[in-house]
């Protein structure tokens, strides 16, 4: 599994002008289930998402982890991560799971990051999401399972 996590002030998503899901300081979480990926991966991502030290301590090092701040995880699916751009000009999705297995692992992806004492609020898979942000620091890791 893939997954791109911001450490932000705020993130909302908005499906046809209606907010789903909406957090304040935390992590903003898009995610993607690529083929043959297992819900063994997806716990993985989720226990090393709710232990990653990115934010600040009381001297202003990144030494906390969101569930040490009390922040929360919006978690959106996102198969645009697992773009294949190295030829020609249109990205290539091929490397994305299957929608009904990528549903399923986003959703148990989003339950352990839950049971790993992190709130969660989501998007809907599959959707037109509008996402909002306000990025801290900024702050932006890249993270693969695979990697």
């Amino acid at each position: 599994m893939r997954a791109l996590v911001q450490r932000v002030s705020e993130a909302s998503v908005t499906v046809e002008g209606a907010v789903l899901g909406e957090i304040g300081p935390g992590l903003l979480v898009l995610v993607c289930a690529m083929q043959g990926d297992t819900e063994a991966q997806a716990e993985k991502l989720a226990a090393k998402v709710a232990r990653l030290r990115i934010f600040r301590d009381d001297e202003g090092r990144m030494n906390r982890a969101v569930r040490d701040t009390g922040g929360a995880a919006l978690v959106v699916s996102q198969f645009t991560l697992a773009a294949d751009t190295r030829s020609g000009n249109r990205p290539g999705f091929s490397a994305a799971a299957a929608p009904e297995t990528g549903e399923k692992l986003y959703e148990h992806f989003a339950a352990r990051l839950q049971a790993e004492g992190v709130p969660v609020a989501t998007g809907r898979f599959g959707a037109d999401m509008k996402v909002g942000l306000i990025n801290d620091g900024p702050v932006t890791i890249w993270m693969d399972t695979e990697a």
